[in-house]
């Protein structure tokens, strides 16, 4: 991100920016403007507030979620409408600040995180940052592997490492870096293995679904989250944000957390901040309830539907014979692998000749746990079409290109 901010003849394809000429500025200043012009309501948002999250936001958001899930259930399915108690939610600086103070609260140095194989980088920096280890678990086009995983399990069971084990975090919808989008299938699967392997555990195994990108799809079926599964009400915590369907500077995030938890990472939350931004909470939950919300959203997607094509297209007439790559349903993110020879890592060849014709990637090999039952692939990485524009995204393909072929 720094660099793309710093170096103007840069072409990003790494950071994880959103479209800039997309961001609801028109938008967002009526809402401003709507907001601060009832004097009692300018007061509360300029005014301390609860630490938990602005209860109307609150609110909004449960409803939100669960008619997201109602709608991708089949009928005959329930929904158990507990699990969207809004007593359950808690509002964040970003879901980012949600993820660390989960980790925080349940695990300590030496504990076990499993995590997909490719993750989420920024999350295993946090790990790290906390003495944790990683197990790396297969994915497939449905997301994640569970056979694979309950052969991880099994591993760990032998060697006596499971209560050590505290969590699996999945990147559920259109996941970064990868695209997959894990079928409900999948994790129910997976939250039943968690569940089997308790008693040897000795203590709760928690699913974290992660969902941040879970609005930004633009192809395919909705598919529901894990909080629609049996048991989900004691083992499943759900992390969203608001920062990449509406705007990224606005870094407000979500989580609906198991009762067990919910004191915990509440009390975790006011010690580290005292609450989420007041304004910001109201600013979205007038977003919200207004309805522009709903209607920048619909725009969003068609964007990125776009710029995703574009950059589709882009690889097609550049790097085929060069790449394979899966075409994304929904969030910012290409994954593609080299077909020949070579390495993609931030010593190699590639990614130097890359930096040198001024376009970046993220290396796929950061994307890895640090796992010692298996190396680190290194001919993958991550693009992104968020931050840049369609002739960025043309010109960076193009240039990725020659820094492959020179290398």
């Amino acid at each position: 991100m720094e660099q793309a901010l710093t170096h103007p003849r840069l072409i990003s394809l790494a950071a994880g920016f959103t479209d800039n000429p997309s961001l609801p500025v028109t938008e967002t200043r009526a809402v401003l403007a709507e907001l601060l012009e009832d004097e009692p309501g300018a007061q509360t948002a300029l005014q301390y507030g609860k630490s938990g999250g602005d209860p109307r936001l609150v609110r909004l958001t449960a409803e939100r979620l669960q008619a997201q899930d109602a709608a991708a259930l089949p009928r005959k399915h329930s929904l158990p409408v507990n699990n969207y108690d809004p007593g359950r939610f808690l509002i964040t600086h970003g879901s980012q600040q949600l993820l660390y103070l989960l980790m925080e609260a349940l695990c300590d140095p030496g504990d076990i995180v499993l995590v997909e194989d490719p993750t989420y980088f920024v999350f295993l920096g946090m790990v790290q940052s906390r003495g944790l280890r990683c197990r790396g678990v297969r994915t497939t086009p449905e997301g994640i592997d569970v056979e694979h995983l309950a052969v991880v399990l099994e591993r760990l069971r032998r060697e006596g490492e499971l209560p050590r084990v505290k969590l699996l975090y999945l990147v559920s919808y259109a996941q970064n870096p990868s695209g997959i989008t894990t079928s409900l299938t999948n994790k129910s699967a997976a939250l039943r293995l968690l569940k089997r392997d308790e008693l040897a555990a000795g203590h709760p195994i928690y699913l974290l679904e992660d969902a941040a990108y879970r609005d930004l799809r633009f192809a395919g079926a909705e598919v529901a989250s894990a909080l629609t599964l049996p048991g989900a009400s004691k083992r499943v915590i759900y992390t969203s944000t608001y920062s990449k369907p509406y705007a990224t500077g606005i870094r407000v995030g979500y989580g609906v957390l198991p009762s067990q938890l919910a004191p915990v990472v509440h009390r975790l939350k006011g010690n580290h901040d005292f609450g989420t931004s007041n304004l910001l909470q109201c600013l979205l939950a007038h977003a919200l309830d207004s309805g522009r919300f709903a209607s920048h959203l619909t725009a969003l997607r068609r964007r990125y539907a776009e710029k995703a094509a574009v950059m589709g297209e882009a690889l097609k007439q550049h790097a085929a014979g060069l790449l394979e790559w899966r075409e994304p349903q929904g969030g910012l993110y290409y994954w593609a692998r080299l077909l020949g020879p070579g390495r993609t890592g931030p010593k190699s060849r590639i990614f130097q000749a890359a930096l040198k014709r001024d376009v970046l990637y993220v290396p796929g090999l950061l994307c890895y746990a640090d796992d010692p039952t298996r190396p680190k692939p290194d001919t993958e990485f991550r693009l992104s079409f968020g931050g840049a524009s369609e002739e960025g995204i043309c010109e960076g393909i193009a240039r990725l290109a020659r820094a492959i072929r020179s290398s």
